[in-house]
Order: structure tokens, then C-alpha cells, then sequence
């Protein structure tokens, strides 16, 4: 019985062991157009400290992470060096008239589903669970999605995310920063 919960931190190394299987450079071609991939590989200290600020979201079968969603704050963006190049695109970002800045927001740091769990829903039921336990707290969830993943694009439209912004980093990726609204 696969169980929807928030994170302990007995639960981050079975949250990077799912990551492992799902990044992008030890993906195909194929597997990438189909499946959707993750971009970041986070160290343990990462969700050490992410998790010290807030739990995540994680669908758990017995001790295994089915799936999860990452939770960051504006208390967490300088402590991963590599994400700090995101929060400082949304600080130039106008939502519905003023600065992303402006608003009280959680940044969905990753999504992930195993492979043997796609296709039963955890992916909206972790994430109506994220914005249950977070709604009370922040304007928003916001995030950006690499425009090649289309996977995880048409996943985030189809709950409610809202491209608002997009733009290429220097690496010459291109990302849309996506906003689910709880207003």
C-alpha cells in the first residue's frame, strides 16, 4: 500500500537513490523523450539542509520512495550553489503585476515518479498533497521545467501550473518557469 506523506530524514536517501535512477545524463535519447528525466543530482547534505527548512512530499510503498517532490524557500536558495542561477531569474520575473520577489513563494525543487509507479497517479496525489501541507504558508508553487521535457510539462499543465516566464540559461538550455497558483 503505497502511502502519501511528508519526509523524514530517514527518507532522503531512498529520495536521491530514485534521483540516481532518473537523471538525464544516465538516460537515452529515448527514455528522456518518453519518460522525462531530472536535471539536478542533489548530495545528501543538499536535502539535509533543504529538509532543515521544510519536509518534502513522498509517496512511500513500505520503505521504498515511490516518488517525491522537493520543497524549497528563499531560506534555502544560496545553499545549493547550482540553483542559485533559477531564484535569480525569478527576481526578474513580472506575476500578475508585481515581482515574483513580492510574493511568499515554494519552489518545487524536483519532481520525481519511479518507473514502475507511472501511470497511477502519485504524480497529482503528491502533488495536491504539496500544496495541502503548503498552502497556508505561500502565495505559489513555482518552478521551471526544461522545454525539452515535455513529459513533465504536459504533468504540470495538466494540475495547474502556468508557464509565466521562459528563458535560456547559460548553458543554453531552455527552461519555463511555471507557477501553480493556490489563490
Amino acid at each position: 500500500m503505497i502511502i502519501i506523506t511528508t519526509s523524514s530524514t530517514k527518507d532522503l536517501k531512498g529520495i536521491l537513490e530514485l534521483q540516481r535512477q532518473n537523471l538525464k545524463q544516465d538516460l537515452t535519447p529515448e527514455q528522456i523523450k518518453t519518460q522525462g528525466f531530472v536535471t539536478v543530482s542533489h548530495s545528501l547534505d543538499d536535502l539535509e539542509k533543504l529538509h532543515g527548512y521544510e519536509p518534502n512530499i513522498v509517496a512511500k510503498d513500505g520503505d521504498v520512495i515511490a516518488a517525491y517532490v522537493l520543497a524549497m524557500t528563499d531560506q534555502s536558495k544560496s545553499d545549493i550553489p547550482r540553483l542559485v542561477e533559477m531564484y535569480e531569474s525569478f527576481d526578474h520575473i513580472i506575476y500578475q503585476g508585481k515581482p515574483i520577489s513580492d510574493y511568499h513563494y515554494v519552489v518545487v525543487g524536483q519532481v520525481c515518479v519511479g518507473y514502475d509507479y507511472r501511470g497511477k497517479g502519485l504524480f497529482d496525489k503528491c502533488y495536491h498533497a504539496y500544496k495541502d501541507y503548503f498552502k497556508g504558508r505561500y502565495d505559489f508553487a513555482i518552478t521551471e521545467i526544461a522545454s525539452i521535457n515535455l513529459r513533465s510539462m504536459n504533468a504540470h499543465k495538466r494540475i495547474g501550473f502556468e508557464v509565466i516566464y521562459t528563458y535560456t540559461d547559460s548553458s543554453d538550455v531552455e527552461w519555463n518557469v511555471v507557477v501553480w497558483n493556490w489563490e
